[in-house]
């Protein structure tokens, strides 16, 4: 495992403006951090986590969560600790791209994406799983059905009936591609770990997912724009869910180019559930609908 490393190549526009790579903020807006006008082209790697990556982690999982009260520096230390299961994706070492900005990314291991999953049924009472399990929970009192708040309920209680969390986050700028050899290698990961006796046997997965919203006007149905697009067919996918608006905790700067060109886009998240035995049919649907097969 810890010598996992699949190699991708990806075009990225290089912004040239003198405070581009200046932001440290750990929201939405770093997913831009490097559009403008110089194209340059860069080679990513998916590999194991590892202790310097829990910035970068940190700040990939605080763009999901917002203001939201949850301890993502525990949490992204969580996601290292458990080696055996997960990638983040990362500039490939042997880069040599003859840019300023590459050469930055290269000193501060900027982490480009995560994609793995937590037990929040074993792990219930670690902190950080118990701000995430609350955090489910009260957005769904405030936005779900009763059905679906009741499902969430019953099921977060329920110790026989383990609930992964799918963590499946990446900066806007990296293709969609990337997510079908990142989620292939999750599924053989957790089938691996049940070998093992680890407690990766899930019944359910849940995610939250982020998009955005060309809201109803003037006799047209509204749009959503999933920012993962491989997250639309889980969506559909799914047997429960419920959404919720977070205009009003982020920024027109936070949510980037799409808000920036169209006002009426309004940025969401959706918690879904979806039966965990069907990840990896779920997986090859996306592999076909991405390659077009």
């Amino acid at each position: 495992m810890s010598s996992k490393k699949n190699k991708y190549t990806n075009k990225m526009e290089e912004d040239v403006s003198d405070d581009s790579t200046e932001s440290s903020s750990a929201n939405e807006d770093d997913e831009h951090a490097y559009e403008g006008n110089e194209e340059i082209q860069i080679e990513f790697e998916g590999r194991t986590p590892t202790d310097p990556d829990c910035h970068g982690i940190c700040q990939l999982l605080r763009r999901v969560f917002l203001k939201a009260h949850l301890n993502c520096m525990q949490m992204a230390e969580l996601i290292i600790a458990q080696n055996f299961v997960g990638s983040v994706i990362s500039q490939c070492e042997s880069d040599e791209i003859e840019s300023d900005m590459d050469d930055d990314m290269c000193d501060d291991g900027t982490i480009f994406g995560i994609t793995t999953v937590l037990n929040i049924t074993a792990k219930k009472n670690i902190p950080c799983i118990e701000q995430l399990r609350e955090f489910v929970l009260r957005k769904a009192e405030k936005h779900a059905t009763d059905a679906v708040l009741k499902h969430l309920r019953d099921i977060l209680n329920d110790e026989n009936r383990s609930i992964g969390y799918l963590i499946n986050e990446r900066f806007i700028n990296i293709p969609t591609e990337i997510s079908i050899p990142l989620l292939e290698n999750l599924d053989k990961e957790i089938c691996k770990a049940q070998q093992k006796g680890m407690k990766f046997d899930f019944v359910y997965i849940l995610m939250i997912i982020k998009l955005y919203r060309k809201e109803a006007k003037k006799g047209k149905s509204s749009q959503d724009f999933y920012t993962n697009a491989e997250e639309e067919l889980l969506v559909e996918k799914s047997i429960n869910s419920f959404e919720y608006s977070v205009v009003d905790e982020s920024d027109m700067g936070m949510a980037g180019e799409w808000l920036e060109t169209d006002t009426n886009l309004v940025p969401y998240r959706k918690i879904i559930i979806f039966d965990a035995k069907q990840l990896p049919n779920l997986i090859i649907d996306i592999r076909k609908q991405i390659k077009g097969e």
